[in-house]
């Protein structure tokens, strides 16, 4: 019988005949996992964990390889044209998979064809947040403020086309207002000058901003998650103050080269499954008030192809382009 490989869009999945030489069994030596993003963020540091967890799931030692630039581009293009053996896989980023397609005029590689979903790891939903100071109490506040005075209202980002900037513009489309995008080099320098008073408010990841919430310096106004999270569940959803369309989830997940064969994607799958179940891992993912990911690979993609042809749609309305 002919050894059979798992291609896929974000389609439906198909099983096609391999050409694929005999191997010794999977895993059979160490696996690089590209990350791309610099280290120390939080896509670096859950692919050490989730690596870690998994290396010693399989029997083999998982290294992170950091390879960041261009919106999570780069990291994706080095996944996308490696080797279909299983020897290197990497993080699959929100931006690159169902963003990037539509705010940069060429990418490198195809985030539909040429990018096997694995695994989702998480997902992250979003703070809306003000200094806490601010006259702005609630999101119907915010709104008359930027309906009384077009253009004057100002929201921070970690950089153009990020979730941070998108959910922005998803409010600004839901509520008919038009506010300043103010994009920083980070996440943490956007939260430093709300925080200051150089901005009026931010959407924050909420690993990154429940520190500032519940330590009284910045006050959280909603969470764009579609229910309330249990760390923070005085704070109300946008759908229930409104704005349904403002969901936003910032989610990764494993996912490897296009032509990986069958066997690795289940094996990969089910290694990473296993470690998502791990007491360690687990922890580290609900406490920073992100969903537990898991699931199967046809799961996965059928995530990112109803999560590209939205944010490609928000996009193109919203006339961003990177910088």
């Amino acid at each position: 019988m002919k050894r059979r490989t798992l291609l896929q869009g974000f389609g439906t999945l198909a099983l096609m005949p391999s050409m694929a030489p005999a191997q010794d069994k999977y895993p059979s030596k160490p696996i690089t996992w590209i990350c791309p993003y610099a280290a120390g963020g939080n896509a670096d540091s859950r692919s050490r964990q989730v690596a870690k967890a998994m290396g010693a799931i399989m029997g083999q030692p998982i290294i992170i390889d950091n390879k960041a630039g261009a919106g999570g581009n780069i990291g994706t293009e080095v996944i996308a044209r490696g080797k279909p053996d299983g020897y290197l896989v990497g993080m699959g980023n929100f931006a690159p998979l169902a963003v990037n397609h539509a705010l940069f005029k060429k990418l490198n590689f195809d985030p539909t064809n040429d990018i096997v979903p694995i695994a989702l790891i998480e997902k992250g939903p979003l703070i809306l947040m003000v200094r806490n100071e601010s006259p702005y109490k609630t999101i119907k506040d915010i709104v008359a403020a930027a309906k009384a005075a077009p253009g004057k209202l100002s929201y921070a980002s970690g950089g153009i086309g990020g979730s941070h900037h998108l959910s922005g513009a998803l409010l600004e489309s839901a509520a008919a207002i038009d506010m300043i995008h103010a994009p920083y080099k980070s996440g943490a320098a956007g939260a430093t000058d709300l925080m200051g008073g150089q901005v009026d408010m931010m959407f924050e990841q909420m690993y990154a901003a429940m520190p500032s919430i519940k330590g009284g310096r910045l006050r959280a106004i909603a969470i764009t998650s579609k229910s309330r999270s249990p760390l923070l569940p005085e704070i109300p959803t946008m759908a229930e103050l409104g704005y349904p369309a403002v969901e936003v989830q910032n989610w990764q997940g494993l996912v490897g080269p296009k032509g990986l064969p069958v066997e690795v994607i289940r094996a990969l799958n089910t290694a990473c499954n296993q470690a998502l179940q791990s007491a360690e891992v687990k922890e580290k993912i609900l406490s920073q008030g992100n969903e537990l990911g898991g699931g199967t690979p046809e799961q996965f993609a059928a995530l990112i192809r109803s999560e590209s042809p939205r944010w490609g749609k928000i996009v193109r309305d919203a006339k961003i382009e990177p910088e």
